[in-house]
């Protein structure tokens, strides 16, 4: 996905947001046009001019979770919660008094840390009926955001959850999150590899009151890592095609160092070679599904799969789609 996609949201969340304005016995126009945004929203807009929406529209109805929870999330109520958890030793520290804060403002859902199987869970349990989906997905941006910024860098996910049935709109949530997503489930959840939890919390005040300063645009992006070691590695496999990716013990002695040294190093900043080489294949194939007419098989090569099965059940892992139902959504969605 180009840097430039990275940064556009849906105008189904747009729609979204919205709609839970008018739930509250607003009119959307006059906020929309102090905005600078069109009261019919057809096309994605970036990610600024949604966090400038999500702003306003907490300032007008008092709620930073868009009247969404058991409780309102009154204005302010993110700033505390960055402070709460600045602090905290390691992510997985951070991550429980985000909860155990989150529980208290919203009442419902209420959410906990289940660790099974090497993944940390984050699990949502609803009062009584199902949240929206959309009221899910804000849960997980404001969590996931703080959670990336705590730790300098991106956590991939490996699966997203919904309680809630399918909206009309399902694919976009699949290609928001960059991870497999399901919906009608016994609970929400996020998961992500359980081995991230140790890592340290690195951000001080002042770099809080910078994060503060551009939220929460700055979490609608997925977080990318712009430094360290994997950064480095990330940087040499996008300047090549997939099909010309080093093996490892060659990359290693690309970067003059042993493969083990490689291994160690990426690993203590709770990365590996193979989970970096997919994300990237994932961003390149769900653009080219999007922007060009390459068959399944042309993309399969030109993202060194061996074989097109190979490529269908990678993408099948990634977002819960074979790729010519994920672009027949995408061409869907466009028209």
């Amino acid at each position: 996905m180009t840097e430039t996609a990275r940064r556009m949201i849906s105008p189904f969340f747009v729609k979204e947001a919205i709609d839970c304005l008018r739930r509250q016995g607003k009119s959307p126009e006059r906020l929309l046009a102090t905005l600078g945004l069109s009261a019919q929203i057809d096309v994605p807009i970036s990610a600024e001019s949604y966090g400038a929406l999500w702003l306003a529209i907490a300032a007008e109805i008092d709620d930073e979770f868009f009247g969404m929870g058991g409780r309102p999330m009154r204005r302010g109520s993110f700033t505390l919660l960055c402070h709460c958890v600045l602090h905290a030793r390691t992510l997985d520290q951070a991550l429980r008094r985000a909860l155990r804060f989150l529980n208290i403002v919203l009442e419902d859902p209420k959410g906990h840390i289940d660790v099974v199987d090497g993944l940390a869970h984050i699990v949502l349990t609803d009062g009584k009926d199902a949240h929206s989906a959309f009221a899910y997905r804000t849960y997980w941006i404001l969590l996931h955001g703080i959670a990336c910024w705590l730790i300098g860098r991106r956590i991939p996910l490996r699966m997203v959850d919904f309680r809630c049935a399918e909206p009309g709109h399902g694919a976009d949530y699949r290609q928001f999150f960059g991870a497999p997503v399901r919906f009608s489930q016994p609970a929400s959840r996020l998961a992500f590899d359980a081995s991230l939890l140790k890592l340290p919390v690195t951000r001080s005040e002042q770099a809080l009151k910078q994060f503060l300063r551009n939220a929460p645009a700055n979490i609608l992006v997925r977080y990318r890592y712009d430094a360290g070691l994997a950064a480095s590695v990330r940087k040499r496999l996008r300047q090549l095609p997939p099909a010309s990716w080093k093996a490892f013990d060659d990359l290693a002695a690309q970067m003059r160092m042993s493969p083990s040294t490689l291994r160690h190093r990426l690993h203590a900043e709770g990365q590996n070679y193979a989970a970096i080489r997919d994300e990237i294949r994932r961003d390149l194939a769900i653009e080219m599904l999007q922007t060009t007419e390459f068959g399944v098989g042309e993309i399969a090569t030109r993202l060194g799969f061996s074989e097109p099965s190979a490529f269908h059940r990678a993408f099948r892992k990634w977002t819960a789609r074979s790729p010519a139902a994920f672009r027949k959504e995408m061409t869907a969605r466009n028209r």
